[in-house]
């Protein structure tokens, strides 16, 4: 399976709710990745970015023995769209 991102930016904006503060050492103090080019949305550091960042790695290194991929793929897409209803509220 391969998780599909529209490369949007909003779950880079808010990694201060990323469960267990597992970007923490990221966080430029607003929430935002210090990874982010915020006039692209995109990572400059994608290619050799934290496994924690790829929705696959993650699965696999992190979440594999609590969900199946299935189940975690369906979190993750569900967490995204809930990032973009609360944006969309503020525009």
């Amino acid at each position: 399976m391969k998780f599909e991102c529209d490369k949007c930016g909003l779950c880079c904006r808010h990694i201060n709710r990323c469960i267990g503060g597992l970007l923490e050492e990221f966080d430029t103090g607003n929430g935002t990745c210090k990874f982010l080019d915020t006039e692209t949305n995109l990572c400059k550091i994608y290619s050799e970015r934290p496994d924690i960042c790829s929705v696959e790695r993650a699965y696999k290194k992190y979440f594999s023995e609590l969900y199946t991929e299935e189940e975690f793929f369906r979190i993750n897409y569900k967490a995204c769209a809930e990032l973009k209803r609360e944006h969309s509220k503020l525009n």
